[in-house]
């Protein structure tokens, strides 16, 4: 791989970008095909994008149902066909009037466990087709509510200002600033869309930013422009069992345990009932499975196979 080690790559998404357009510019980066992400991120959204790099596509799967963190701009008042900025307004009845303290107890209806009726633009496939292919040909979707768990949304500035609505009047709105921490599977435009909804207006969102995902913040993630001013050179990709220690909980095997697990055997748990997987290393600190440890015996989710020239 041209001097790029296997592991994790955190991006700092630049606004309208695709998830995909950035790991192709960074299979050119690091030199690899085998580049992939845990979780996509909007054309319109900037911040944490997580890439794995060579044998650490196989860590992807388990970092794709980490919590996350964003900041959000929300504007009341106006919905939109992708509840986002990118789509056509569909209706305006406005957010006059709306107070401080509405919008306080409102949040308080969407935090914690709920039932999220996802975006009709998600990538969630309905009869074979995505579903945003089929809103956006002018269809109507009608997706199910799943559980997702809002675990934070506070708020923070609201900005009130007036649009010039299609009938020459102006359009009293609010944009709320929020910080939101939530499940996988949970979408931040769907939040704006229902907040709008619970005050008896219509909402939609006009900017987001991952600022997190799982034990990876803005704090690791590079942005794109200076992993572009480094091509040629190794990327600042954080070493395969570096990052594994960094997400998951660990557990150190013996040489005969690294090699029992490493020929597809099964070990007694460590900790039966664990339900969060485990990275298991060697002796010398090489990753060397991801494991389940929910019964008594532990089973490999996957085996990492010695690296190859």
């Amino acid at each position: 791989m041209s001097g790029t080690v296997d592991g994790l790559l955190v991006v700092d998404k630049p606004r309208d970008w695709t998830s995909h357009d950035v790991v192709a510019r960074a299979r050119r980066l690091c030199d690899t095909r085998k580049v992939g992400h845990a979780g996509t991120l909007d054309p319109m959204a900037t911040g944490v994008l997580v890439l794995g790099v060579g044998r650490a596509t196989k860590l992807l799967t388990f970092l794709v149902g980490c919590d996350k963190d964003y900041t959000a701009t929300i504007r009341i008042g106006q919905a939109t066909l992708t509840d986002d900025a990118e789509g056509e307004v569909t209706s305006a009845p406005g957010a006059g009037g709306l107070s401080d303290d509405a919008v306080a107890a409102a949040v308080v209806t969407l935090t914690g466990d709920i039932e999220q009726v996802p975006s009709s633009v998600s990538a969630i496939k309905v009869k074979g087709q995505r579903s945003y292919h089929r809103a956006r040909a002018g269809e109507s979707v009608d997706l199910p509510a799943r559980p997702v768990t809002v675990s934070r949304f506070d708020i923070g500035v609201l900005r009130r200002s007036t649009l010039a609505g299609d009938d020459g009047q102006d359009l009293a709105i609010v944009d709320v600033d929020v910080e939101v921490t939530v499940s996988s599977g949970t979408y931040v435009r769907a939040l704006a869309r229902d907040l709008g909804t619970a005050l008896g207006s219509a909402g939609h969102l006009i900017a987001l930013r991952r600022t997190r995902v799982g034990g990876f913040g803005l704090d690791t993630a590079h942005p794109l422009v200076d992993l572009e001013a480094r091509q040629g050179e190794p990327m600042p990709v954080i070493p395969l069992a570096d990052a594994a220690r960094a997400q998951f909980v660990a557990r150190e095997l013996t040489a005969d345990e690294a090699r029992t697990i490493g020929h597809g055997q099964k070990l007694p748990s460590a900790e039966p009932g664990r339900l969060e997987p485990v990275a298991a290393f060697a002796p010398d600190g090489t990753l060397v499975a991801m494991l389940d440890e929910s019964r008594a015996t532990a089973r490999s989710h996957v085996v990492f196979a010695p690296a190859t020239s």
